[in-house]
């Protein structure tokens, strides 16, 4: 076996897909044995649709909701801005499936429910255990497990790590879903922020993060925490007045390692995605990052190079960009920046549309990346 694959994400499904292309002998580990939702903001960039397309997956053709504008909301402040590049939404749920069926039909061999509990070098490779079944076997291993780490594994804290998230998908009215059509909306309250974007069936999918400690006012309870959200901002209020949401409790998350970037590693291991950059989930370029590390990956790889070169490249190439997006993070969930922010928004709207460009990945390693992979 040439390579074994530690999670079925965007990182994990893009990768195995592009390496069984190119003739590798490929086994990827899922941990959820069939379609589920996951924590995220569900935001694609235009740099995760050329991605998505170099793997012969369009986004609309998979019911992805195309966005053209940016609406920032703080208490009575809403302010708009068009995006200055292409951008879609779509939920994990089906964006995660049709990536792994997308490397099962590349010739990966694809493993559901197969969570790792151990990942170890061997003198001659990697293997990997998973909690139920046969240990699997590698020359090469890549860890791209998103935001769940393996035991012995753990990423350090990161830069802002004292946030929890909630995720909600919510059924709108048909005016609230006319209003809220081709936006992503972007709402700052005490103590953290959300975004709120329609998705594919006619959905909308909230994501918020919020600090741990103004949660703990809250009792912990996410129902305290949305009436205390939509009491301070009467817009938000407005969108889920008469809206269902669709399960009886959110998803949730604690401790994310915003602005976590592994910098190099000598142990041999290739981490993807969200185990190589953490950037927060306001930027919307979580699943590009995750795509972008799948393609150098395999192009390191399969060139005959290390695992470190890889891990420093994407260092090199992310760095800047999550560290900005993390202070800007830190920034947001405090309130004397949040009145800033609004005020400057609400005084020159473009600021929207620069902050959204210098949280994407360089368009030079964007370029670079998708030459490499067609060579």
């Amino acid at each position: 076996m040439d390579a074994v694959v530690v999670g079925g994400g965007p990182a994990g499904a893009g990768l195995a897909t592009q390496l069984a292309r190119r003739g590798a002998a490929v086994t990827l580990l899922e941990r959820e044995a069939g379609p589920v939702d996951k924590v995220c903001g569900e935001f694609l960039s235009h740099e995760a649709a050329r991605y998505l397309r170099e793997l012969g997956l369009e986004p609309t053709t998979l019911g992805a909701v195309p966005i053209h504008t940016l609406r920032l909301a703080h208490r009575r402040v809403v302010v708009e801005a068009r995006l200055p590049f292409e951008a879609f939404s779509l939920s994990r749920r089906v964006l995660d499936e049709a990536l792994l069926a997308r490397a099962s039909s590349a010739g990966v061999d694809v493993r559901r429910g197969c969570k790792v509990v151990e990942l170890a070098r061997l003198d001659e490779g990697w293997g990997a255990r998973p909690a139920v079944g046969d240990s699997v076997f590698a020359r090469a291993a890549f860890l791209a497990s998103g935001k769940h780490d393996v035991r012995g594994l753990r990423r350090p804290r990161g830069l802002q790590s004292d946030l929890v998230a909630f995720k909600m998908h919510w059924r709108l009215t048909h005016r609230q879903a006319r209003e809220l059509n081709r936006h992503v909306e972007i709402v700052l309250f005490d103590g953290g922020y959300l975004g709120l974007e329609p998705i594919e069936a006619g959905l909308a999918n909230l994501c918020l993060v919020v600090r741990r400690h103004r949660l703990q006012a809250y009792g912990g309870s996410w129902e305290s925490l949305i009436v205390s959200i939509r009491a301070e901002c009467p817009h938000l209020d407005a969108r889920l007045s008469e809206a269902e949401a669709c399960w009886a409790k959110p998803l949730a998350l604690a401790t994310i390692p915003y602005g976590h970037v592994q910098l190099g590693d000598d142990d041999g291991l290739y981490r993807l995605g969200d185990q190589a950059a953490v950037i927060p989930s306001f930027s919307g370029d979580g699943v590009a990052i995750a795509l972008h590390s799948a393609v150098i990956a395999a192009s390191t790889f399969l060139g005959g190079s290390t695992a470190d070169v890889y891990q420093r490249r994407l260092a090199r190439e992310t760095r800047r960009r999550v560290l900005f997006a993390t202070l800007l993070s830190q920034a947001l969930v405090r309130a004397p920046a949040q009145w800033i922010l609004a005020a400057a928004a609400r005084g020159f709207p473009r600021l929207m549309s620069a902050i959204a460009t210098g949280t994407r990945l360089p368009t030079s390693a964007l370029a670079r990346a998708l030459r490499e992979s067609r060579a």
